[in-house]
């Protein structure tokens, strides 16, 4: 009996220490390991690490220093030493028009002017380097930071710009500025009526247009250059633009989009080039007839959902209009104008059929959505798509779900509905959201812990370029509600701050569950897509004035290093 228990406490020895001991690493060598780091791995199961390794585009290993080791191979493996420096996913946004913001990188960019002089200034010498009749192009106006907040005007255009048309898009893109040559070129005048989703906006005392466009009027407008570009010109200045965007997002650390809408050739040539230095998803337009539907069908075909570069997503409608412009769909008035409540882009009954025809082909939809009438109305459309066509995990979106009333956030998670956000809009808008719907209205506004509390799936992104592209900036609005310039106050309705891990797994993991993806990115996690991105500063721990002045001194994309900032690493 001793002899037995003698050689049963040997064996439970034995697989003590087999069991204390990890089984050394046999495969091959990996490409890329970074150690020495503080890796927030967005992964309930291991939120914290100290190592990561990379083979091919995939991670393999996500563990301790101690443990790395035996991935790294002299002449093989190349070594990151971050230094303590925080590690995180690659940042993915949800909701970007990135061709758009490449272009608007080539124009005038009035994000940080707040007055009309420097505006007509800036337009002058525009008009001073360019022919004749050739088309000014800018965007990024605020009427709302100008000092008499009022809306500009055409003259002021006109003043410096009477023979070259000029076309210059506010800040949300939902209303356009353009001089008299356009109007006149249009052939709209004060008799022009206002199109079913659109305003044309008149002088109350001589009823002539003033020179500003909104939402489905600017579609009236013939803006056309009399300098033409030769089609190789203008594919050189859209591969441009598309250059100066991934530029943008390299720094940024930016390794996934789900860009608003198509241009999938011209990003399929650059992956084709080896250029391509982001992951995209991307969407198109919803159709109004079945026959569209099917080539869209035969589309997604080519760019399956398993495709890890460049995919298929969604089809994106519009069912208002925006918060700043006034044109959001409300049940009530606005505060500040009682003549209105919104626009609607389409009759309600027209939209539903859209949305129970797409789902029905099992496509995913995400609608802009901003009033608390229009997230109502994709509820309720997505809600008839489930009784008629049965419900199955369709993630279908609304597109920014900014203000809402009380009883439809418990909606999005009973009809699975993600709720796609930018959070800098919260801190652009509410200089004006009280003015124009009024306090109580403001509790359903970018309500980011309601949702969260009631088991909604978030996905963060920036709608570059109507704001800026940089995720810093959107980490920010999101724990501190505060204005950039760091205002003296706990925040907007601080009780729907973030903690920073949060707004990075929104950022992450949550932008990529909004895609299909959560299975494959969005983590550190071994067998996930190797893309990384390491800040200089902790931003779990920092001040919350010093995250905006932070940056990223590595982008890591499928294991490759696409972005290092000089002396960084």
């Amino acid at each position: 009996m001793a002899k037995k228990l003698i050689i049963f406490s040997s064996v439970v020895f034995l697989l003590f220490i087999i069991t204390r001991c990890s089984p050394k690493y046999t495969g091959e060598p990996a490409d890329l390991v970074i150690k020495n780091a503080k890796i927030v791995t967005i992964d309930n199961e291991n939120p914290r690490a100290e190592a990561v390794a990379m083979k091919g585009e995939f991670i393999i290993a996500v563990t301790s220093n101690k443990k790395i080791e035996q991935y790294i191979e002299d002449g093989t493996t190349e070594v990151i030493d971050a230094k303590g420096r925080l590690v995180i996913p690659g940042l993915n946004d949800a909701h970007i028009h990135f061709t758009s913001g490449g272009q608007s990188m080539m124009n005038l960019d009035f994000r940080y002017v707040h007055d009309v002089k420097t505006i007509q200034k800036m337009v002058a010498e525009k008009v001073a380097q360019s022919k004749s009749g050739e088309l000014i192009s800018g965007r990024g106006w605020e009427h709302e930071t100008f000092p008499d907040k009022k809306w500009p005007t055409k003259e002021i255009l006109d003043a410096v710009s009477p023979n070259n048309p000029v076309r210059l898009s506010r800040a949300d893109g939902h209303s356009v500025w353009v001089n008299s040559y356009v109007i006149k070129r249009s052939g709209i005048t004060k008799d022009t009526p206002d199109p079913p989703n659109g305003t044309i906006v008149k002088d109350p005392v001589t009823g002539e247009p003033t020179g500003i466009f909104k939402e489905g009027a600017s579609r009236l407008l013939k803006i056309e250059s009399a300098v033409k570009l030769t089609p190789q010109e203008q594919q050189e200045r859209n591969n441009r633009a598309l250059e100066l965007a991934l530029d943008a997002a390299r720094r940024t650390g930016v390794t996934s989009i789900q860009q608003l809408n198509g241009e999938y050739n011209r990003f399929q040539r650059f992956k084709d080039e080896d250029k391509l230095t982001l992951r995209v998803t991307f969407n198109m337009a919803m159709p109004s007839d079945e026959a569209t539907l099917k080539k869209l069908d035969k589309l997604r075909q080519i760019f399956p959902k398993g495709n890890n570069w460049i995919r298929f997503g969604y089809l994106k409608s519009f069912i208002d209009g925006t918060l700043g412009s006034g044109t959001a769909l409300m049940f009530k008035p606005f505060e500040d104008d009682p003549s209105t409540s919104g626009l609607s882009m389409m009759p309600y009954e027209e939209f539903e059929r859209r949305i129970v025809a797409a789902d029905a082909m099992g496509f995913q939809t995400g609608t802009h959505a901003i009033g608390t009438k229009g997230n109502n109305w994709v509820l309720n459309a997505i809600e008839k798509a489930q009784q008629v066509n049965g419900k199955r995990d369709s993630r279908h979106r609304s597109e920014h779900a900014q203000i809402l009333i009380d009883s439809d956030i418990p909606r999005f998670a009973d009809l699975g509905v993600i709720a796609s956000m930018q959070p800098t809009h919260c801190i652009t808008d509410k200089r004006f959201a009280e003015k124009r719907i009024g306090l109580e209205r403001c509790k359903g506004a970018y309500a980011w812990q309601r949702l969260l509390d009631a088991g909604v799936h978030i996905a963060f992104g920036t709608d570059w370029p109507v704001e800026p592209i940089d995720p810093l900036e959107g980490l920010y609005a999101a724990v501190t509600r505060k204005d950039r310039a760091g205002e003296d106050s706990e925040g907007w309705f601080p009780d729907q701050k973030l903690s920073m891990e949060k707004a990075i797994e929104l950022y992450t993991l949550g932008s990529a569950y909004g895609e299909f993806m959560e299975g494959r990115k969005g983590m550190i996690k071994e067998g996930y897509l190797g893309d990384i991105v390491i800040f200089n500063n902790d931003l779990m721990t920092i001040p919350h004035d010093q995250i905006m002045k932070s940056k990223v001194d590595l982008t890591i994309v499928g294991g490759k290093i696409v972005y290092k900032r000089d002396e960084a690493i």
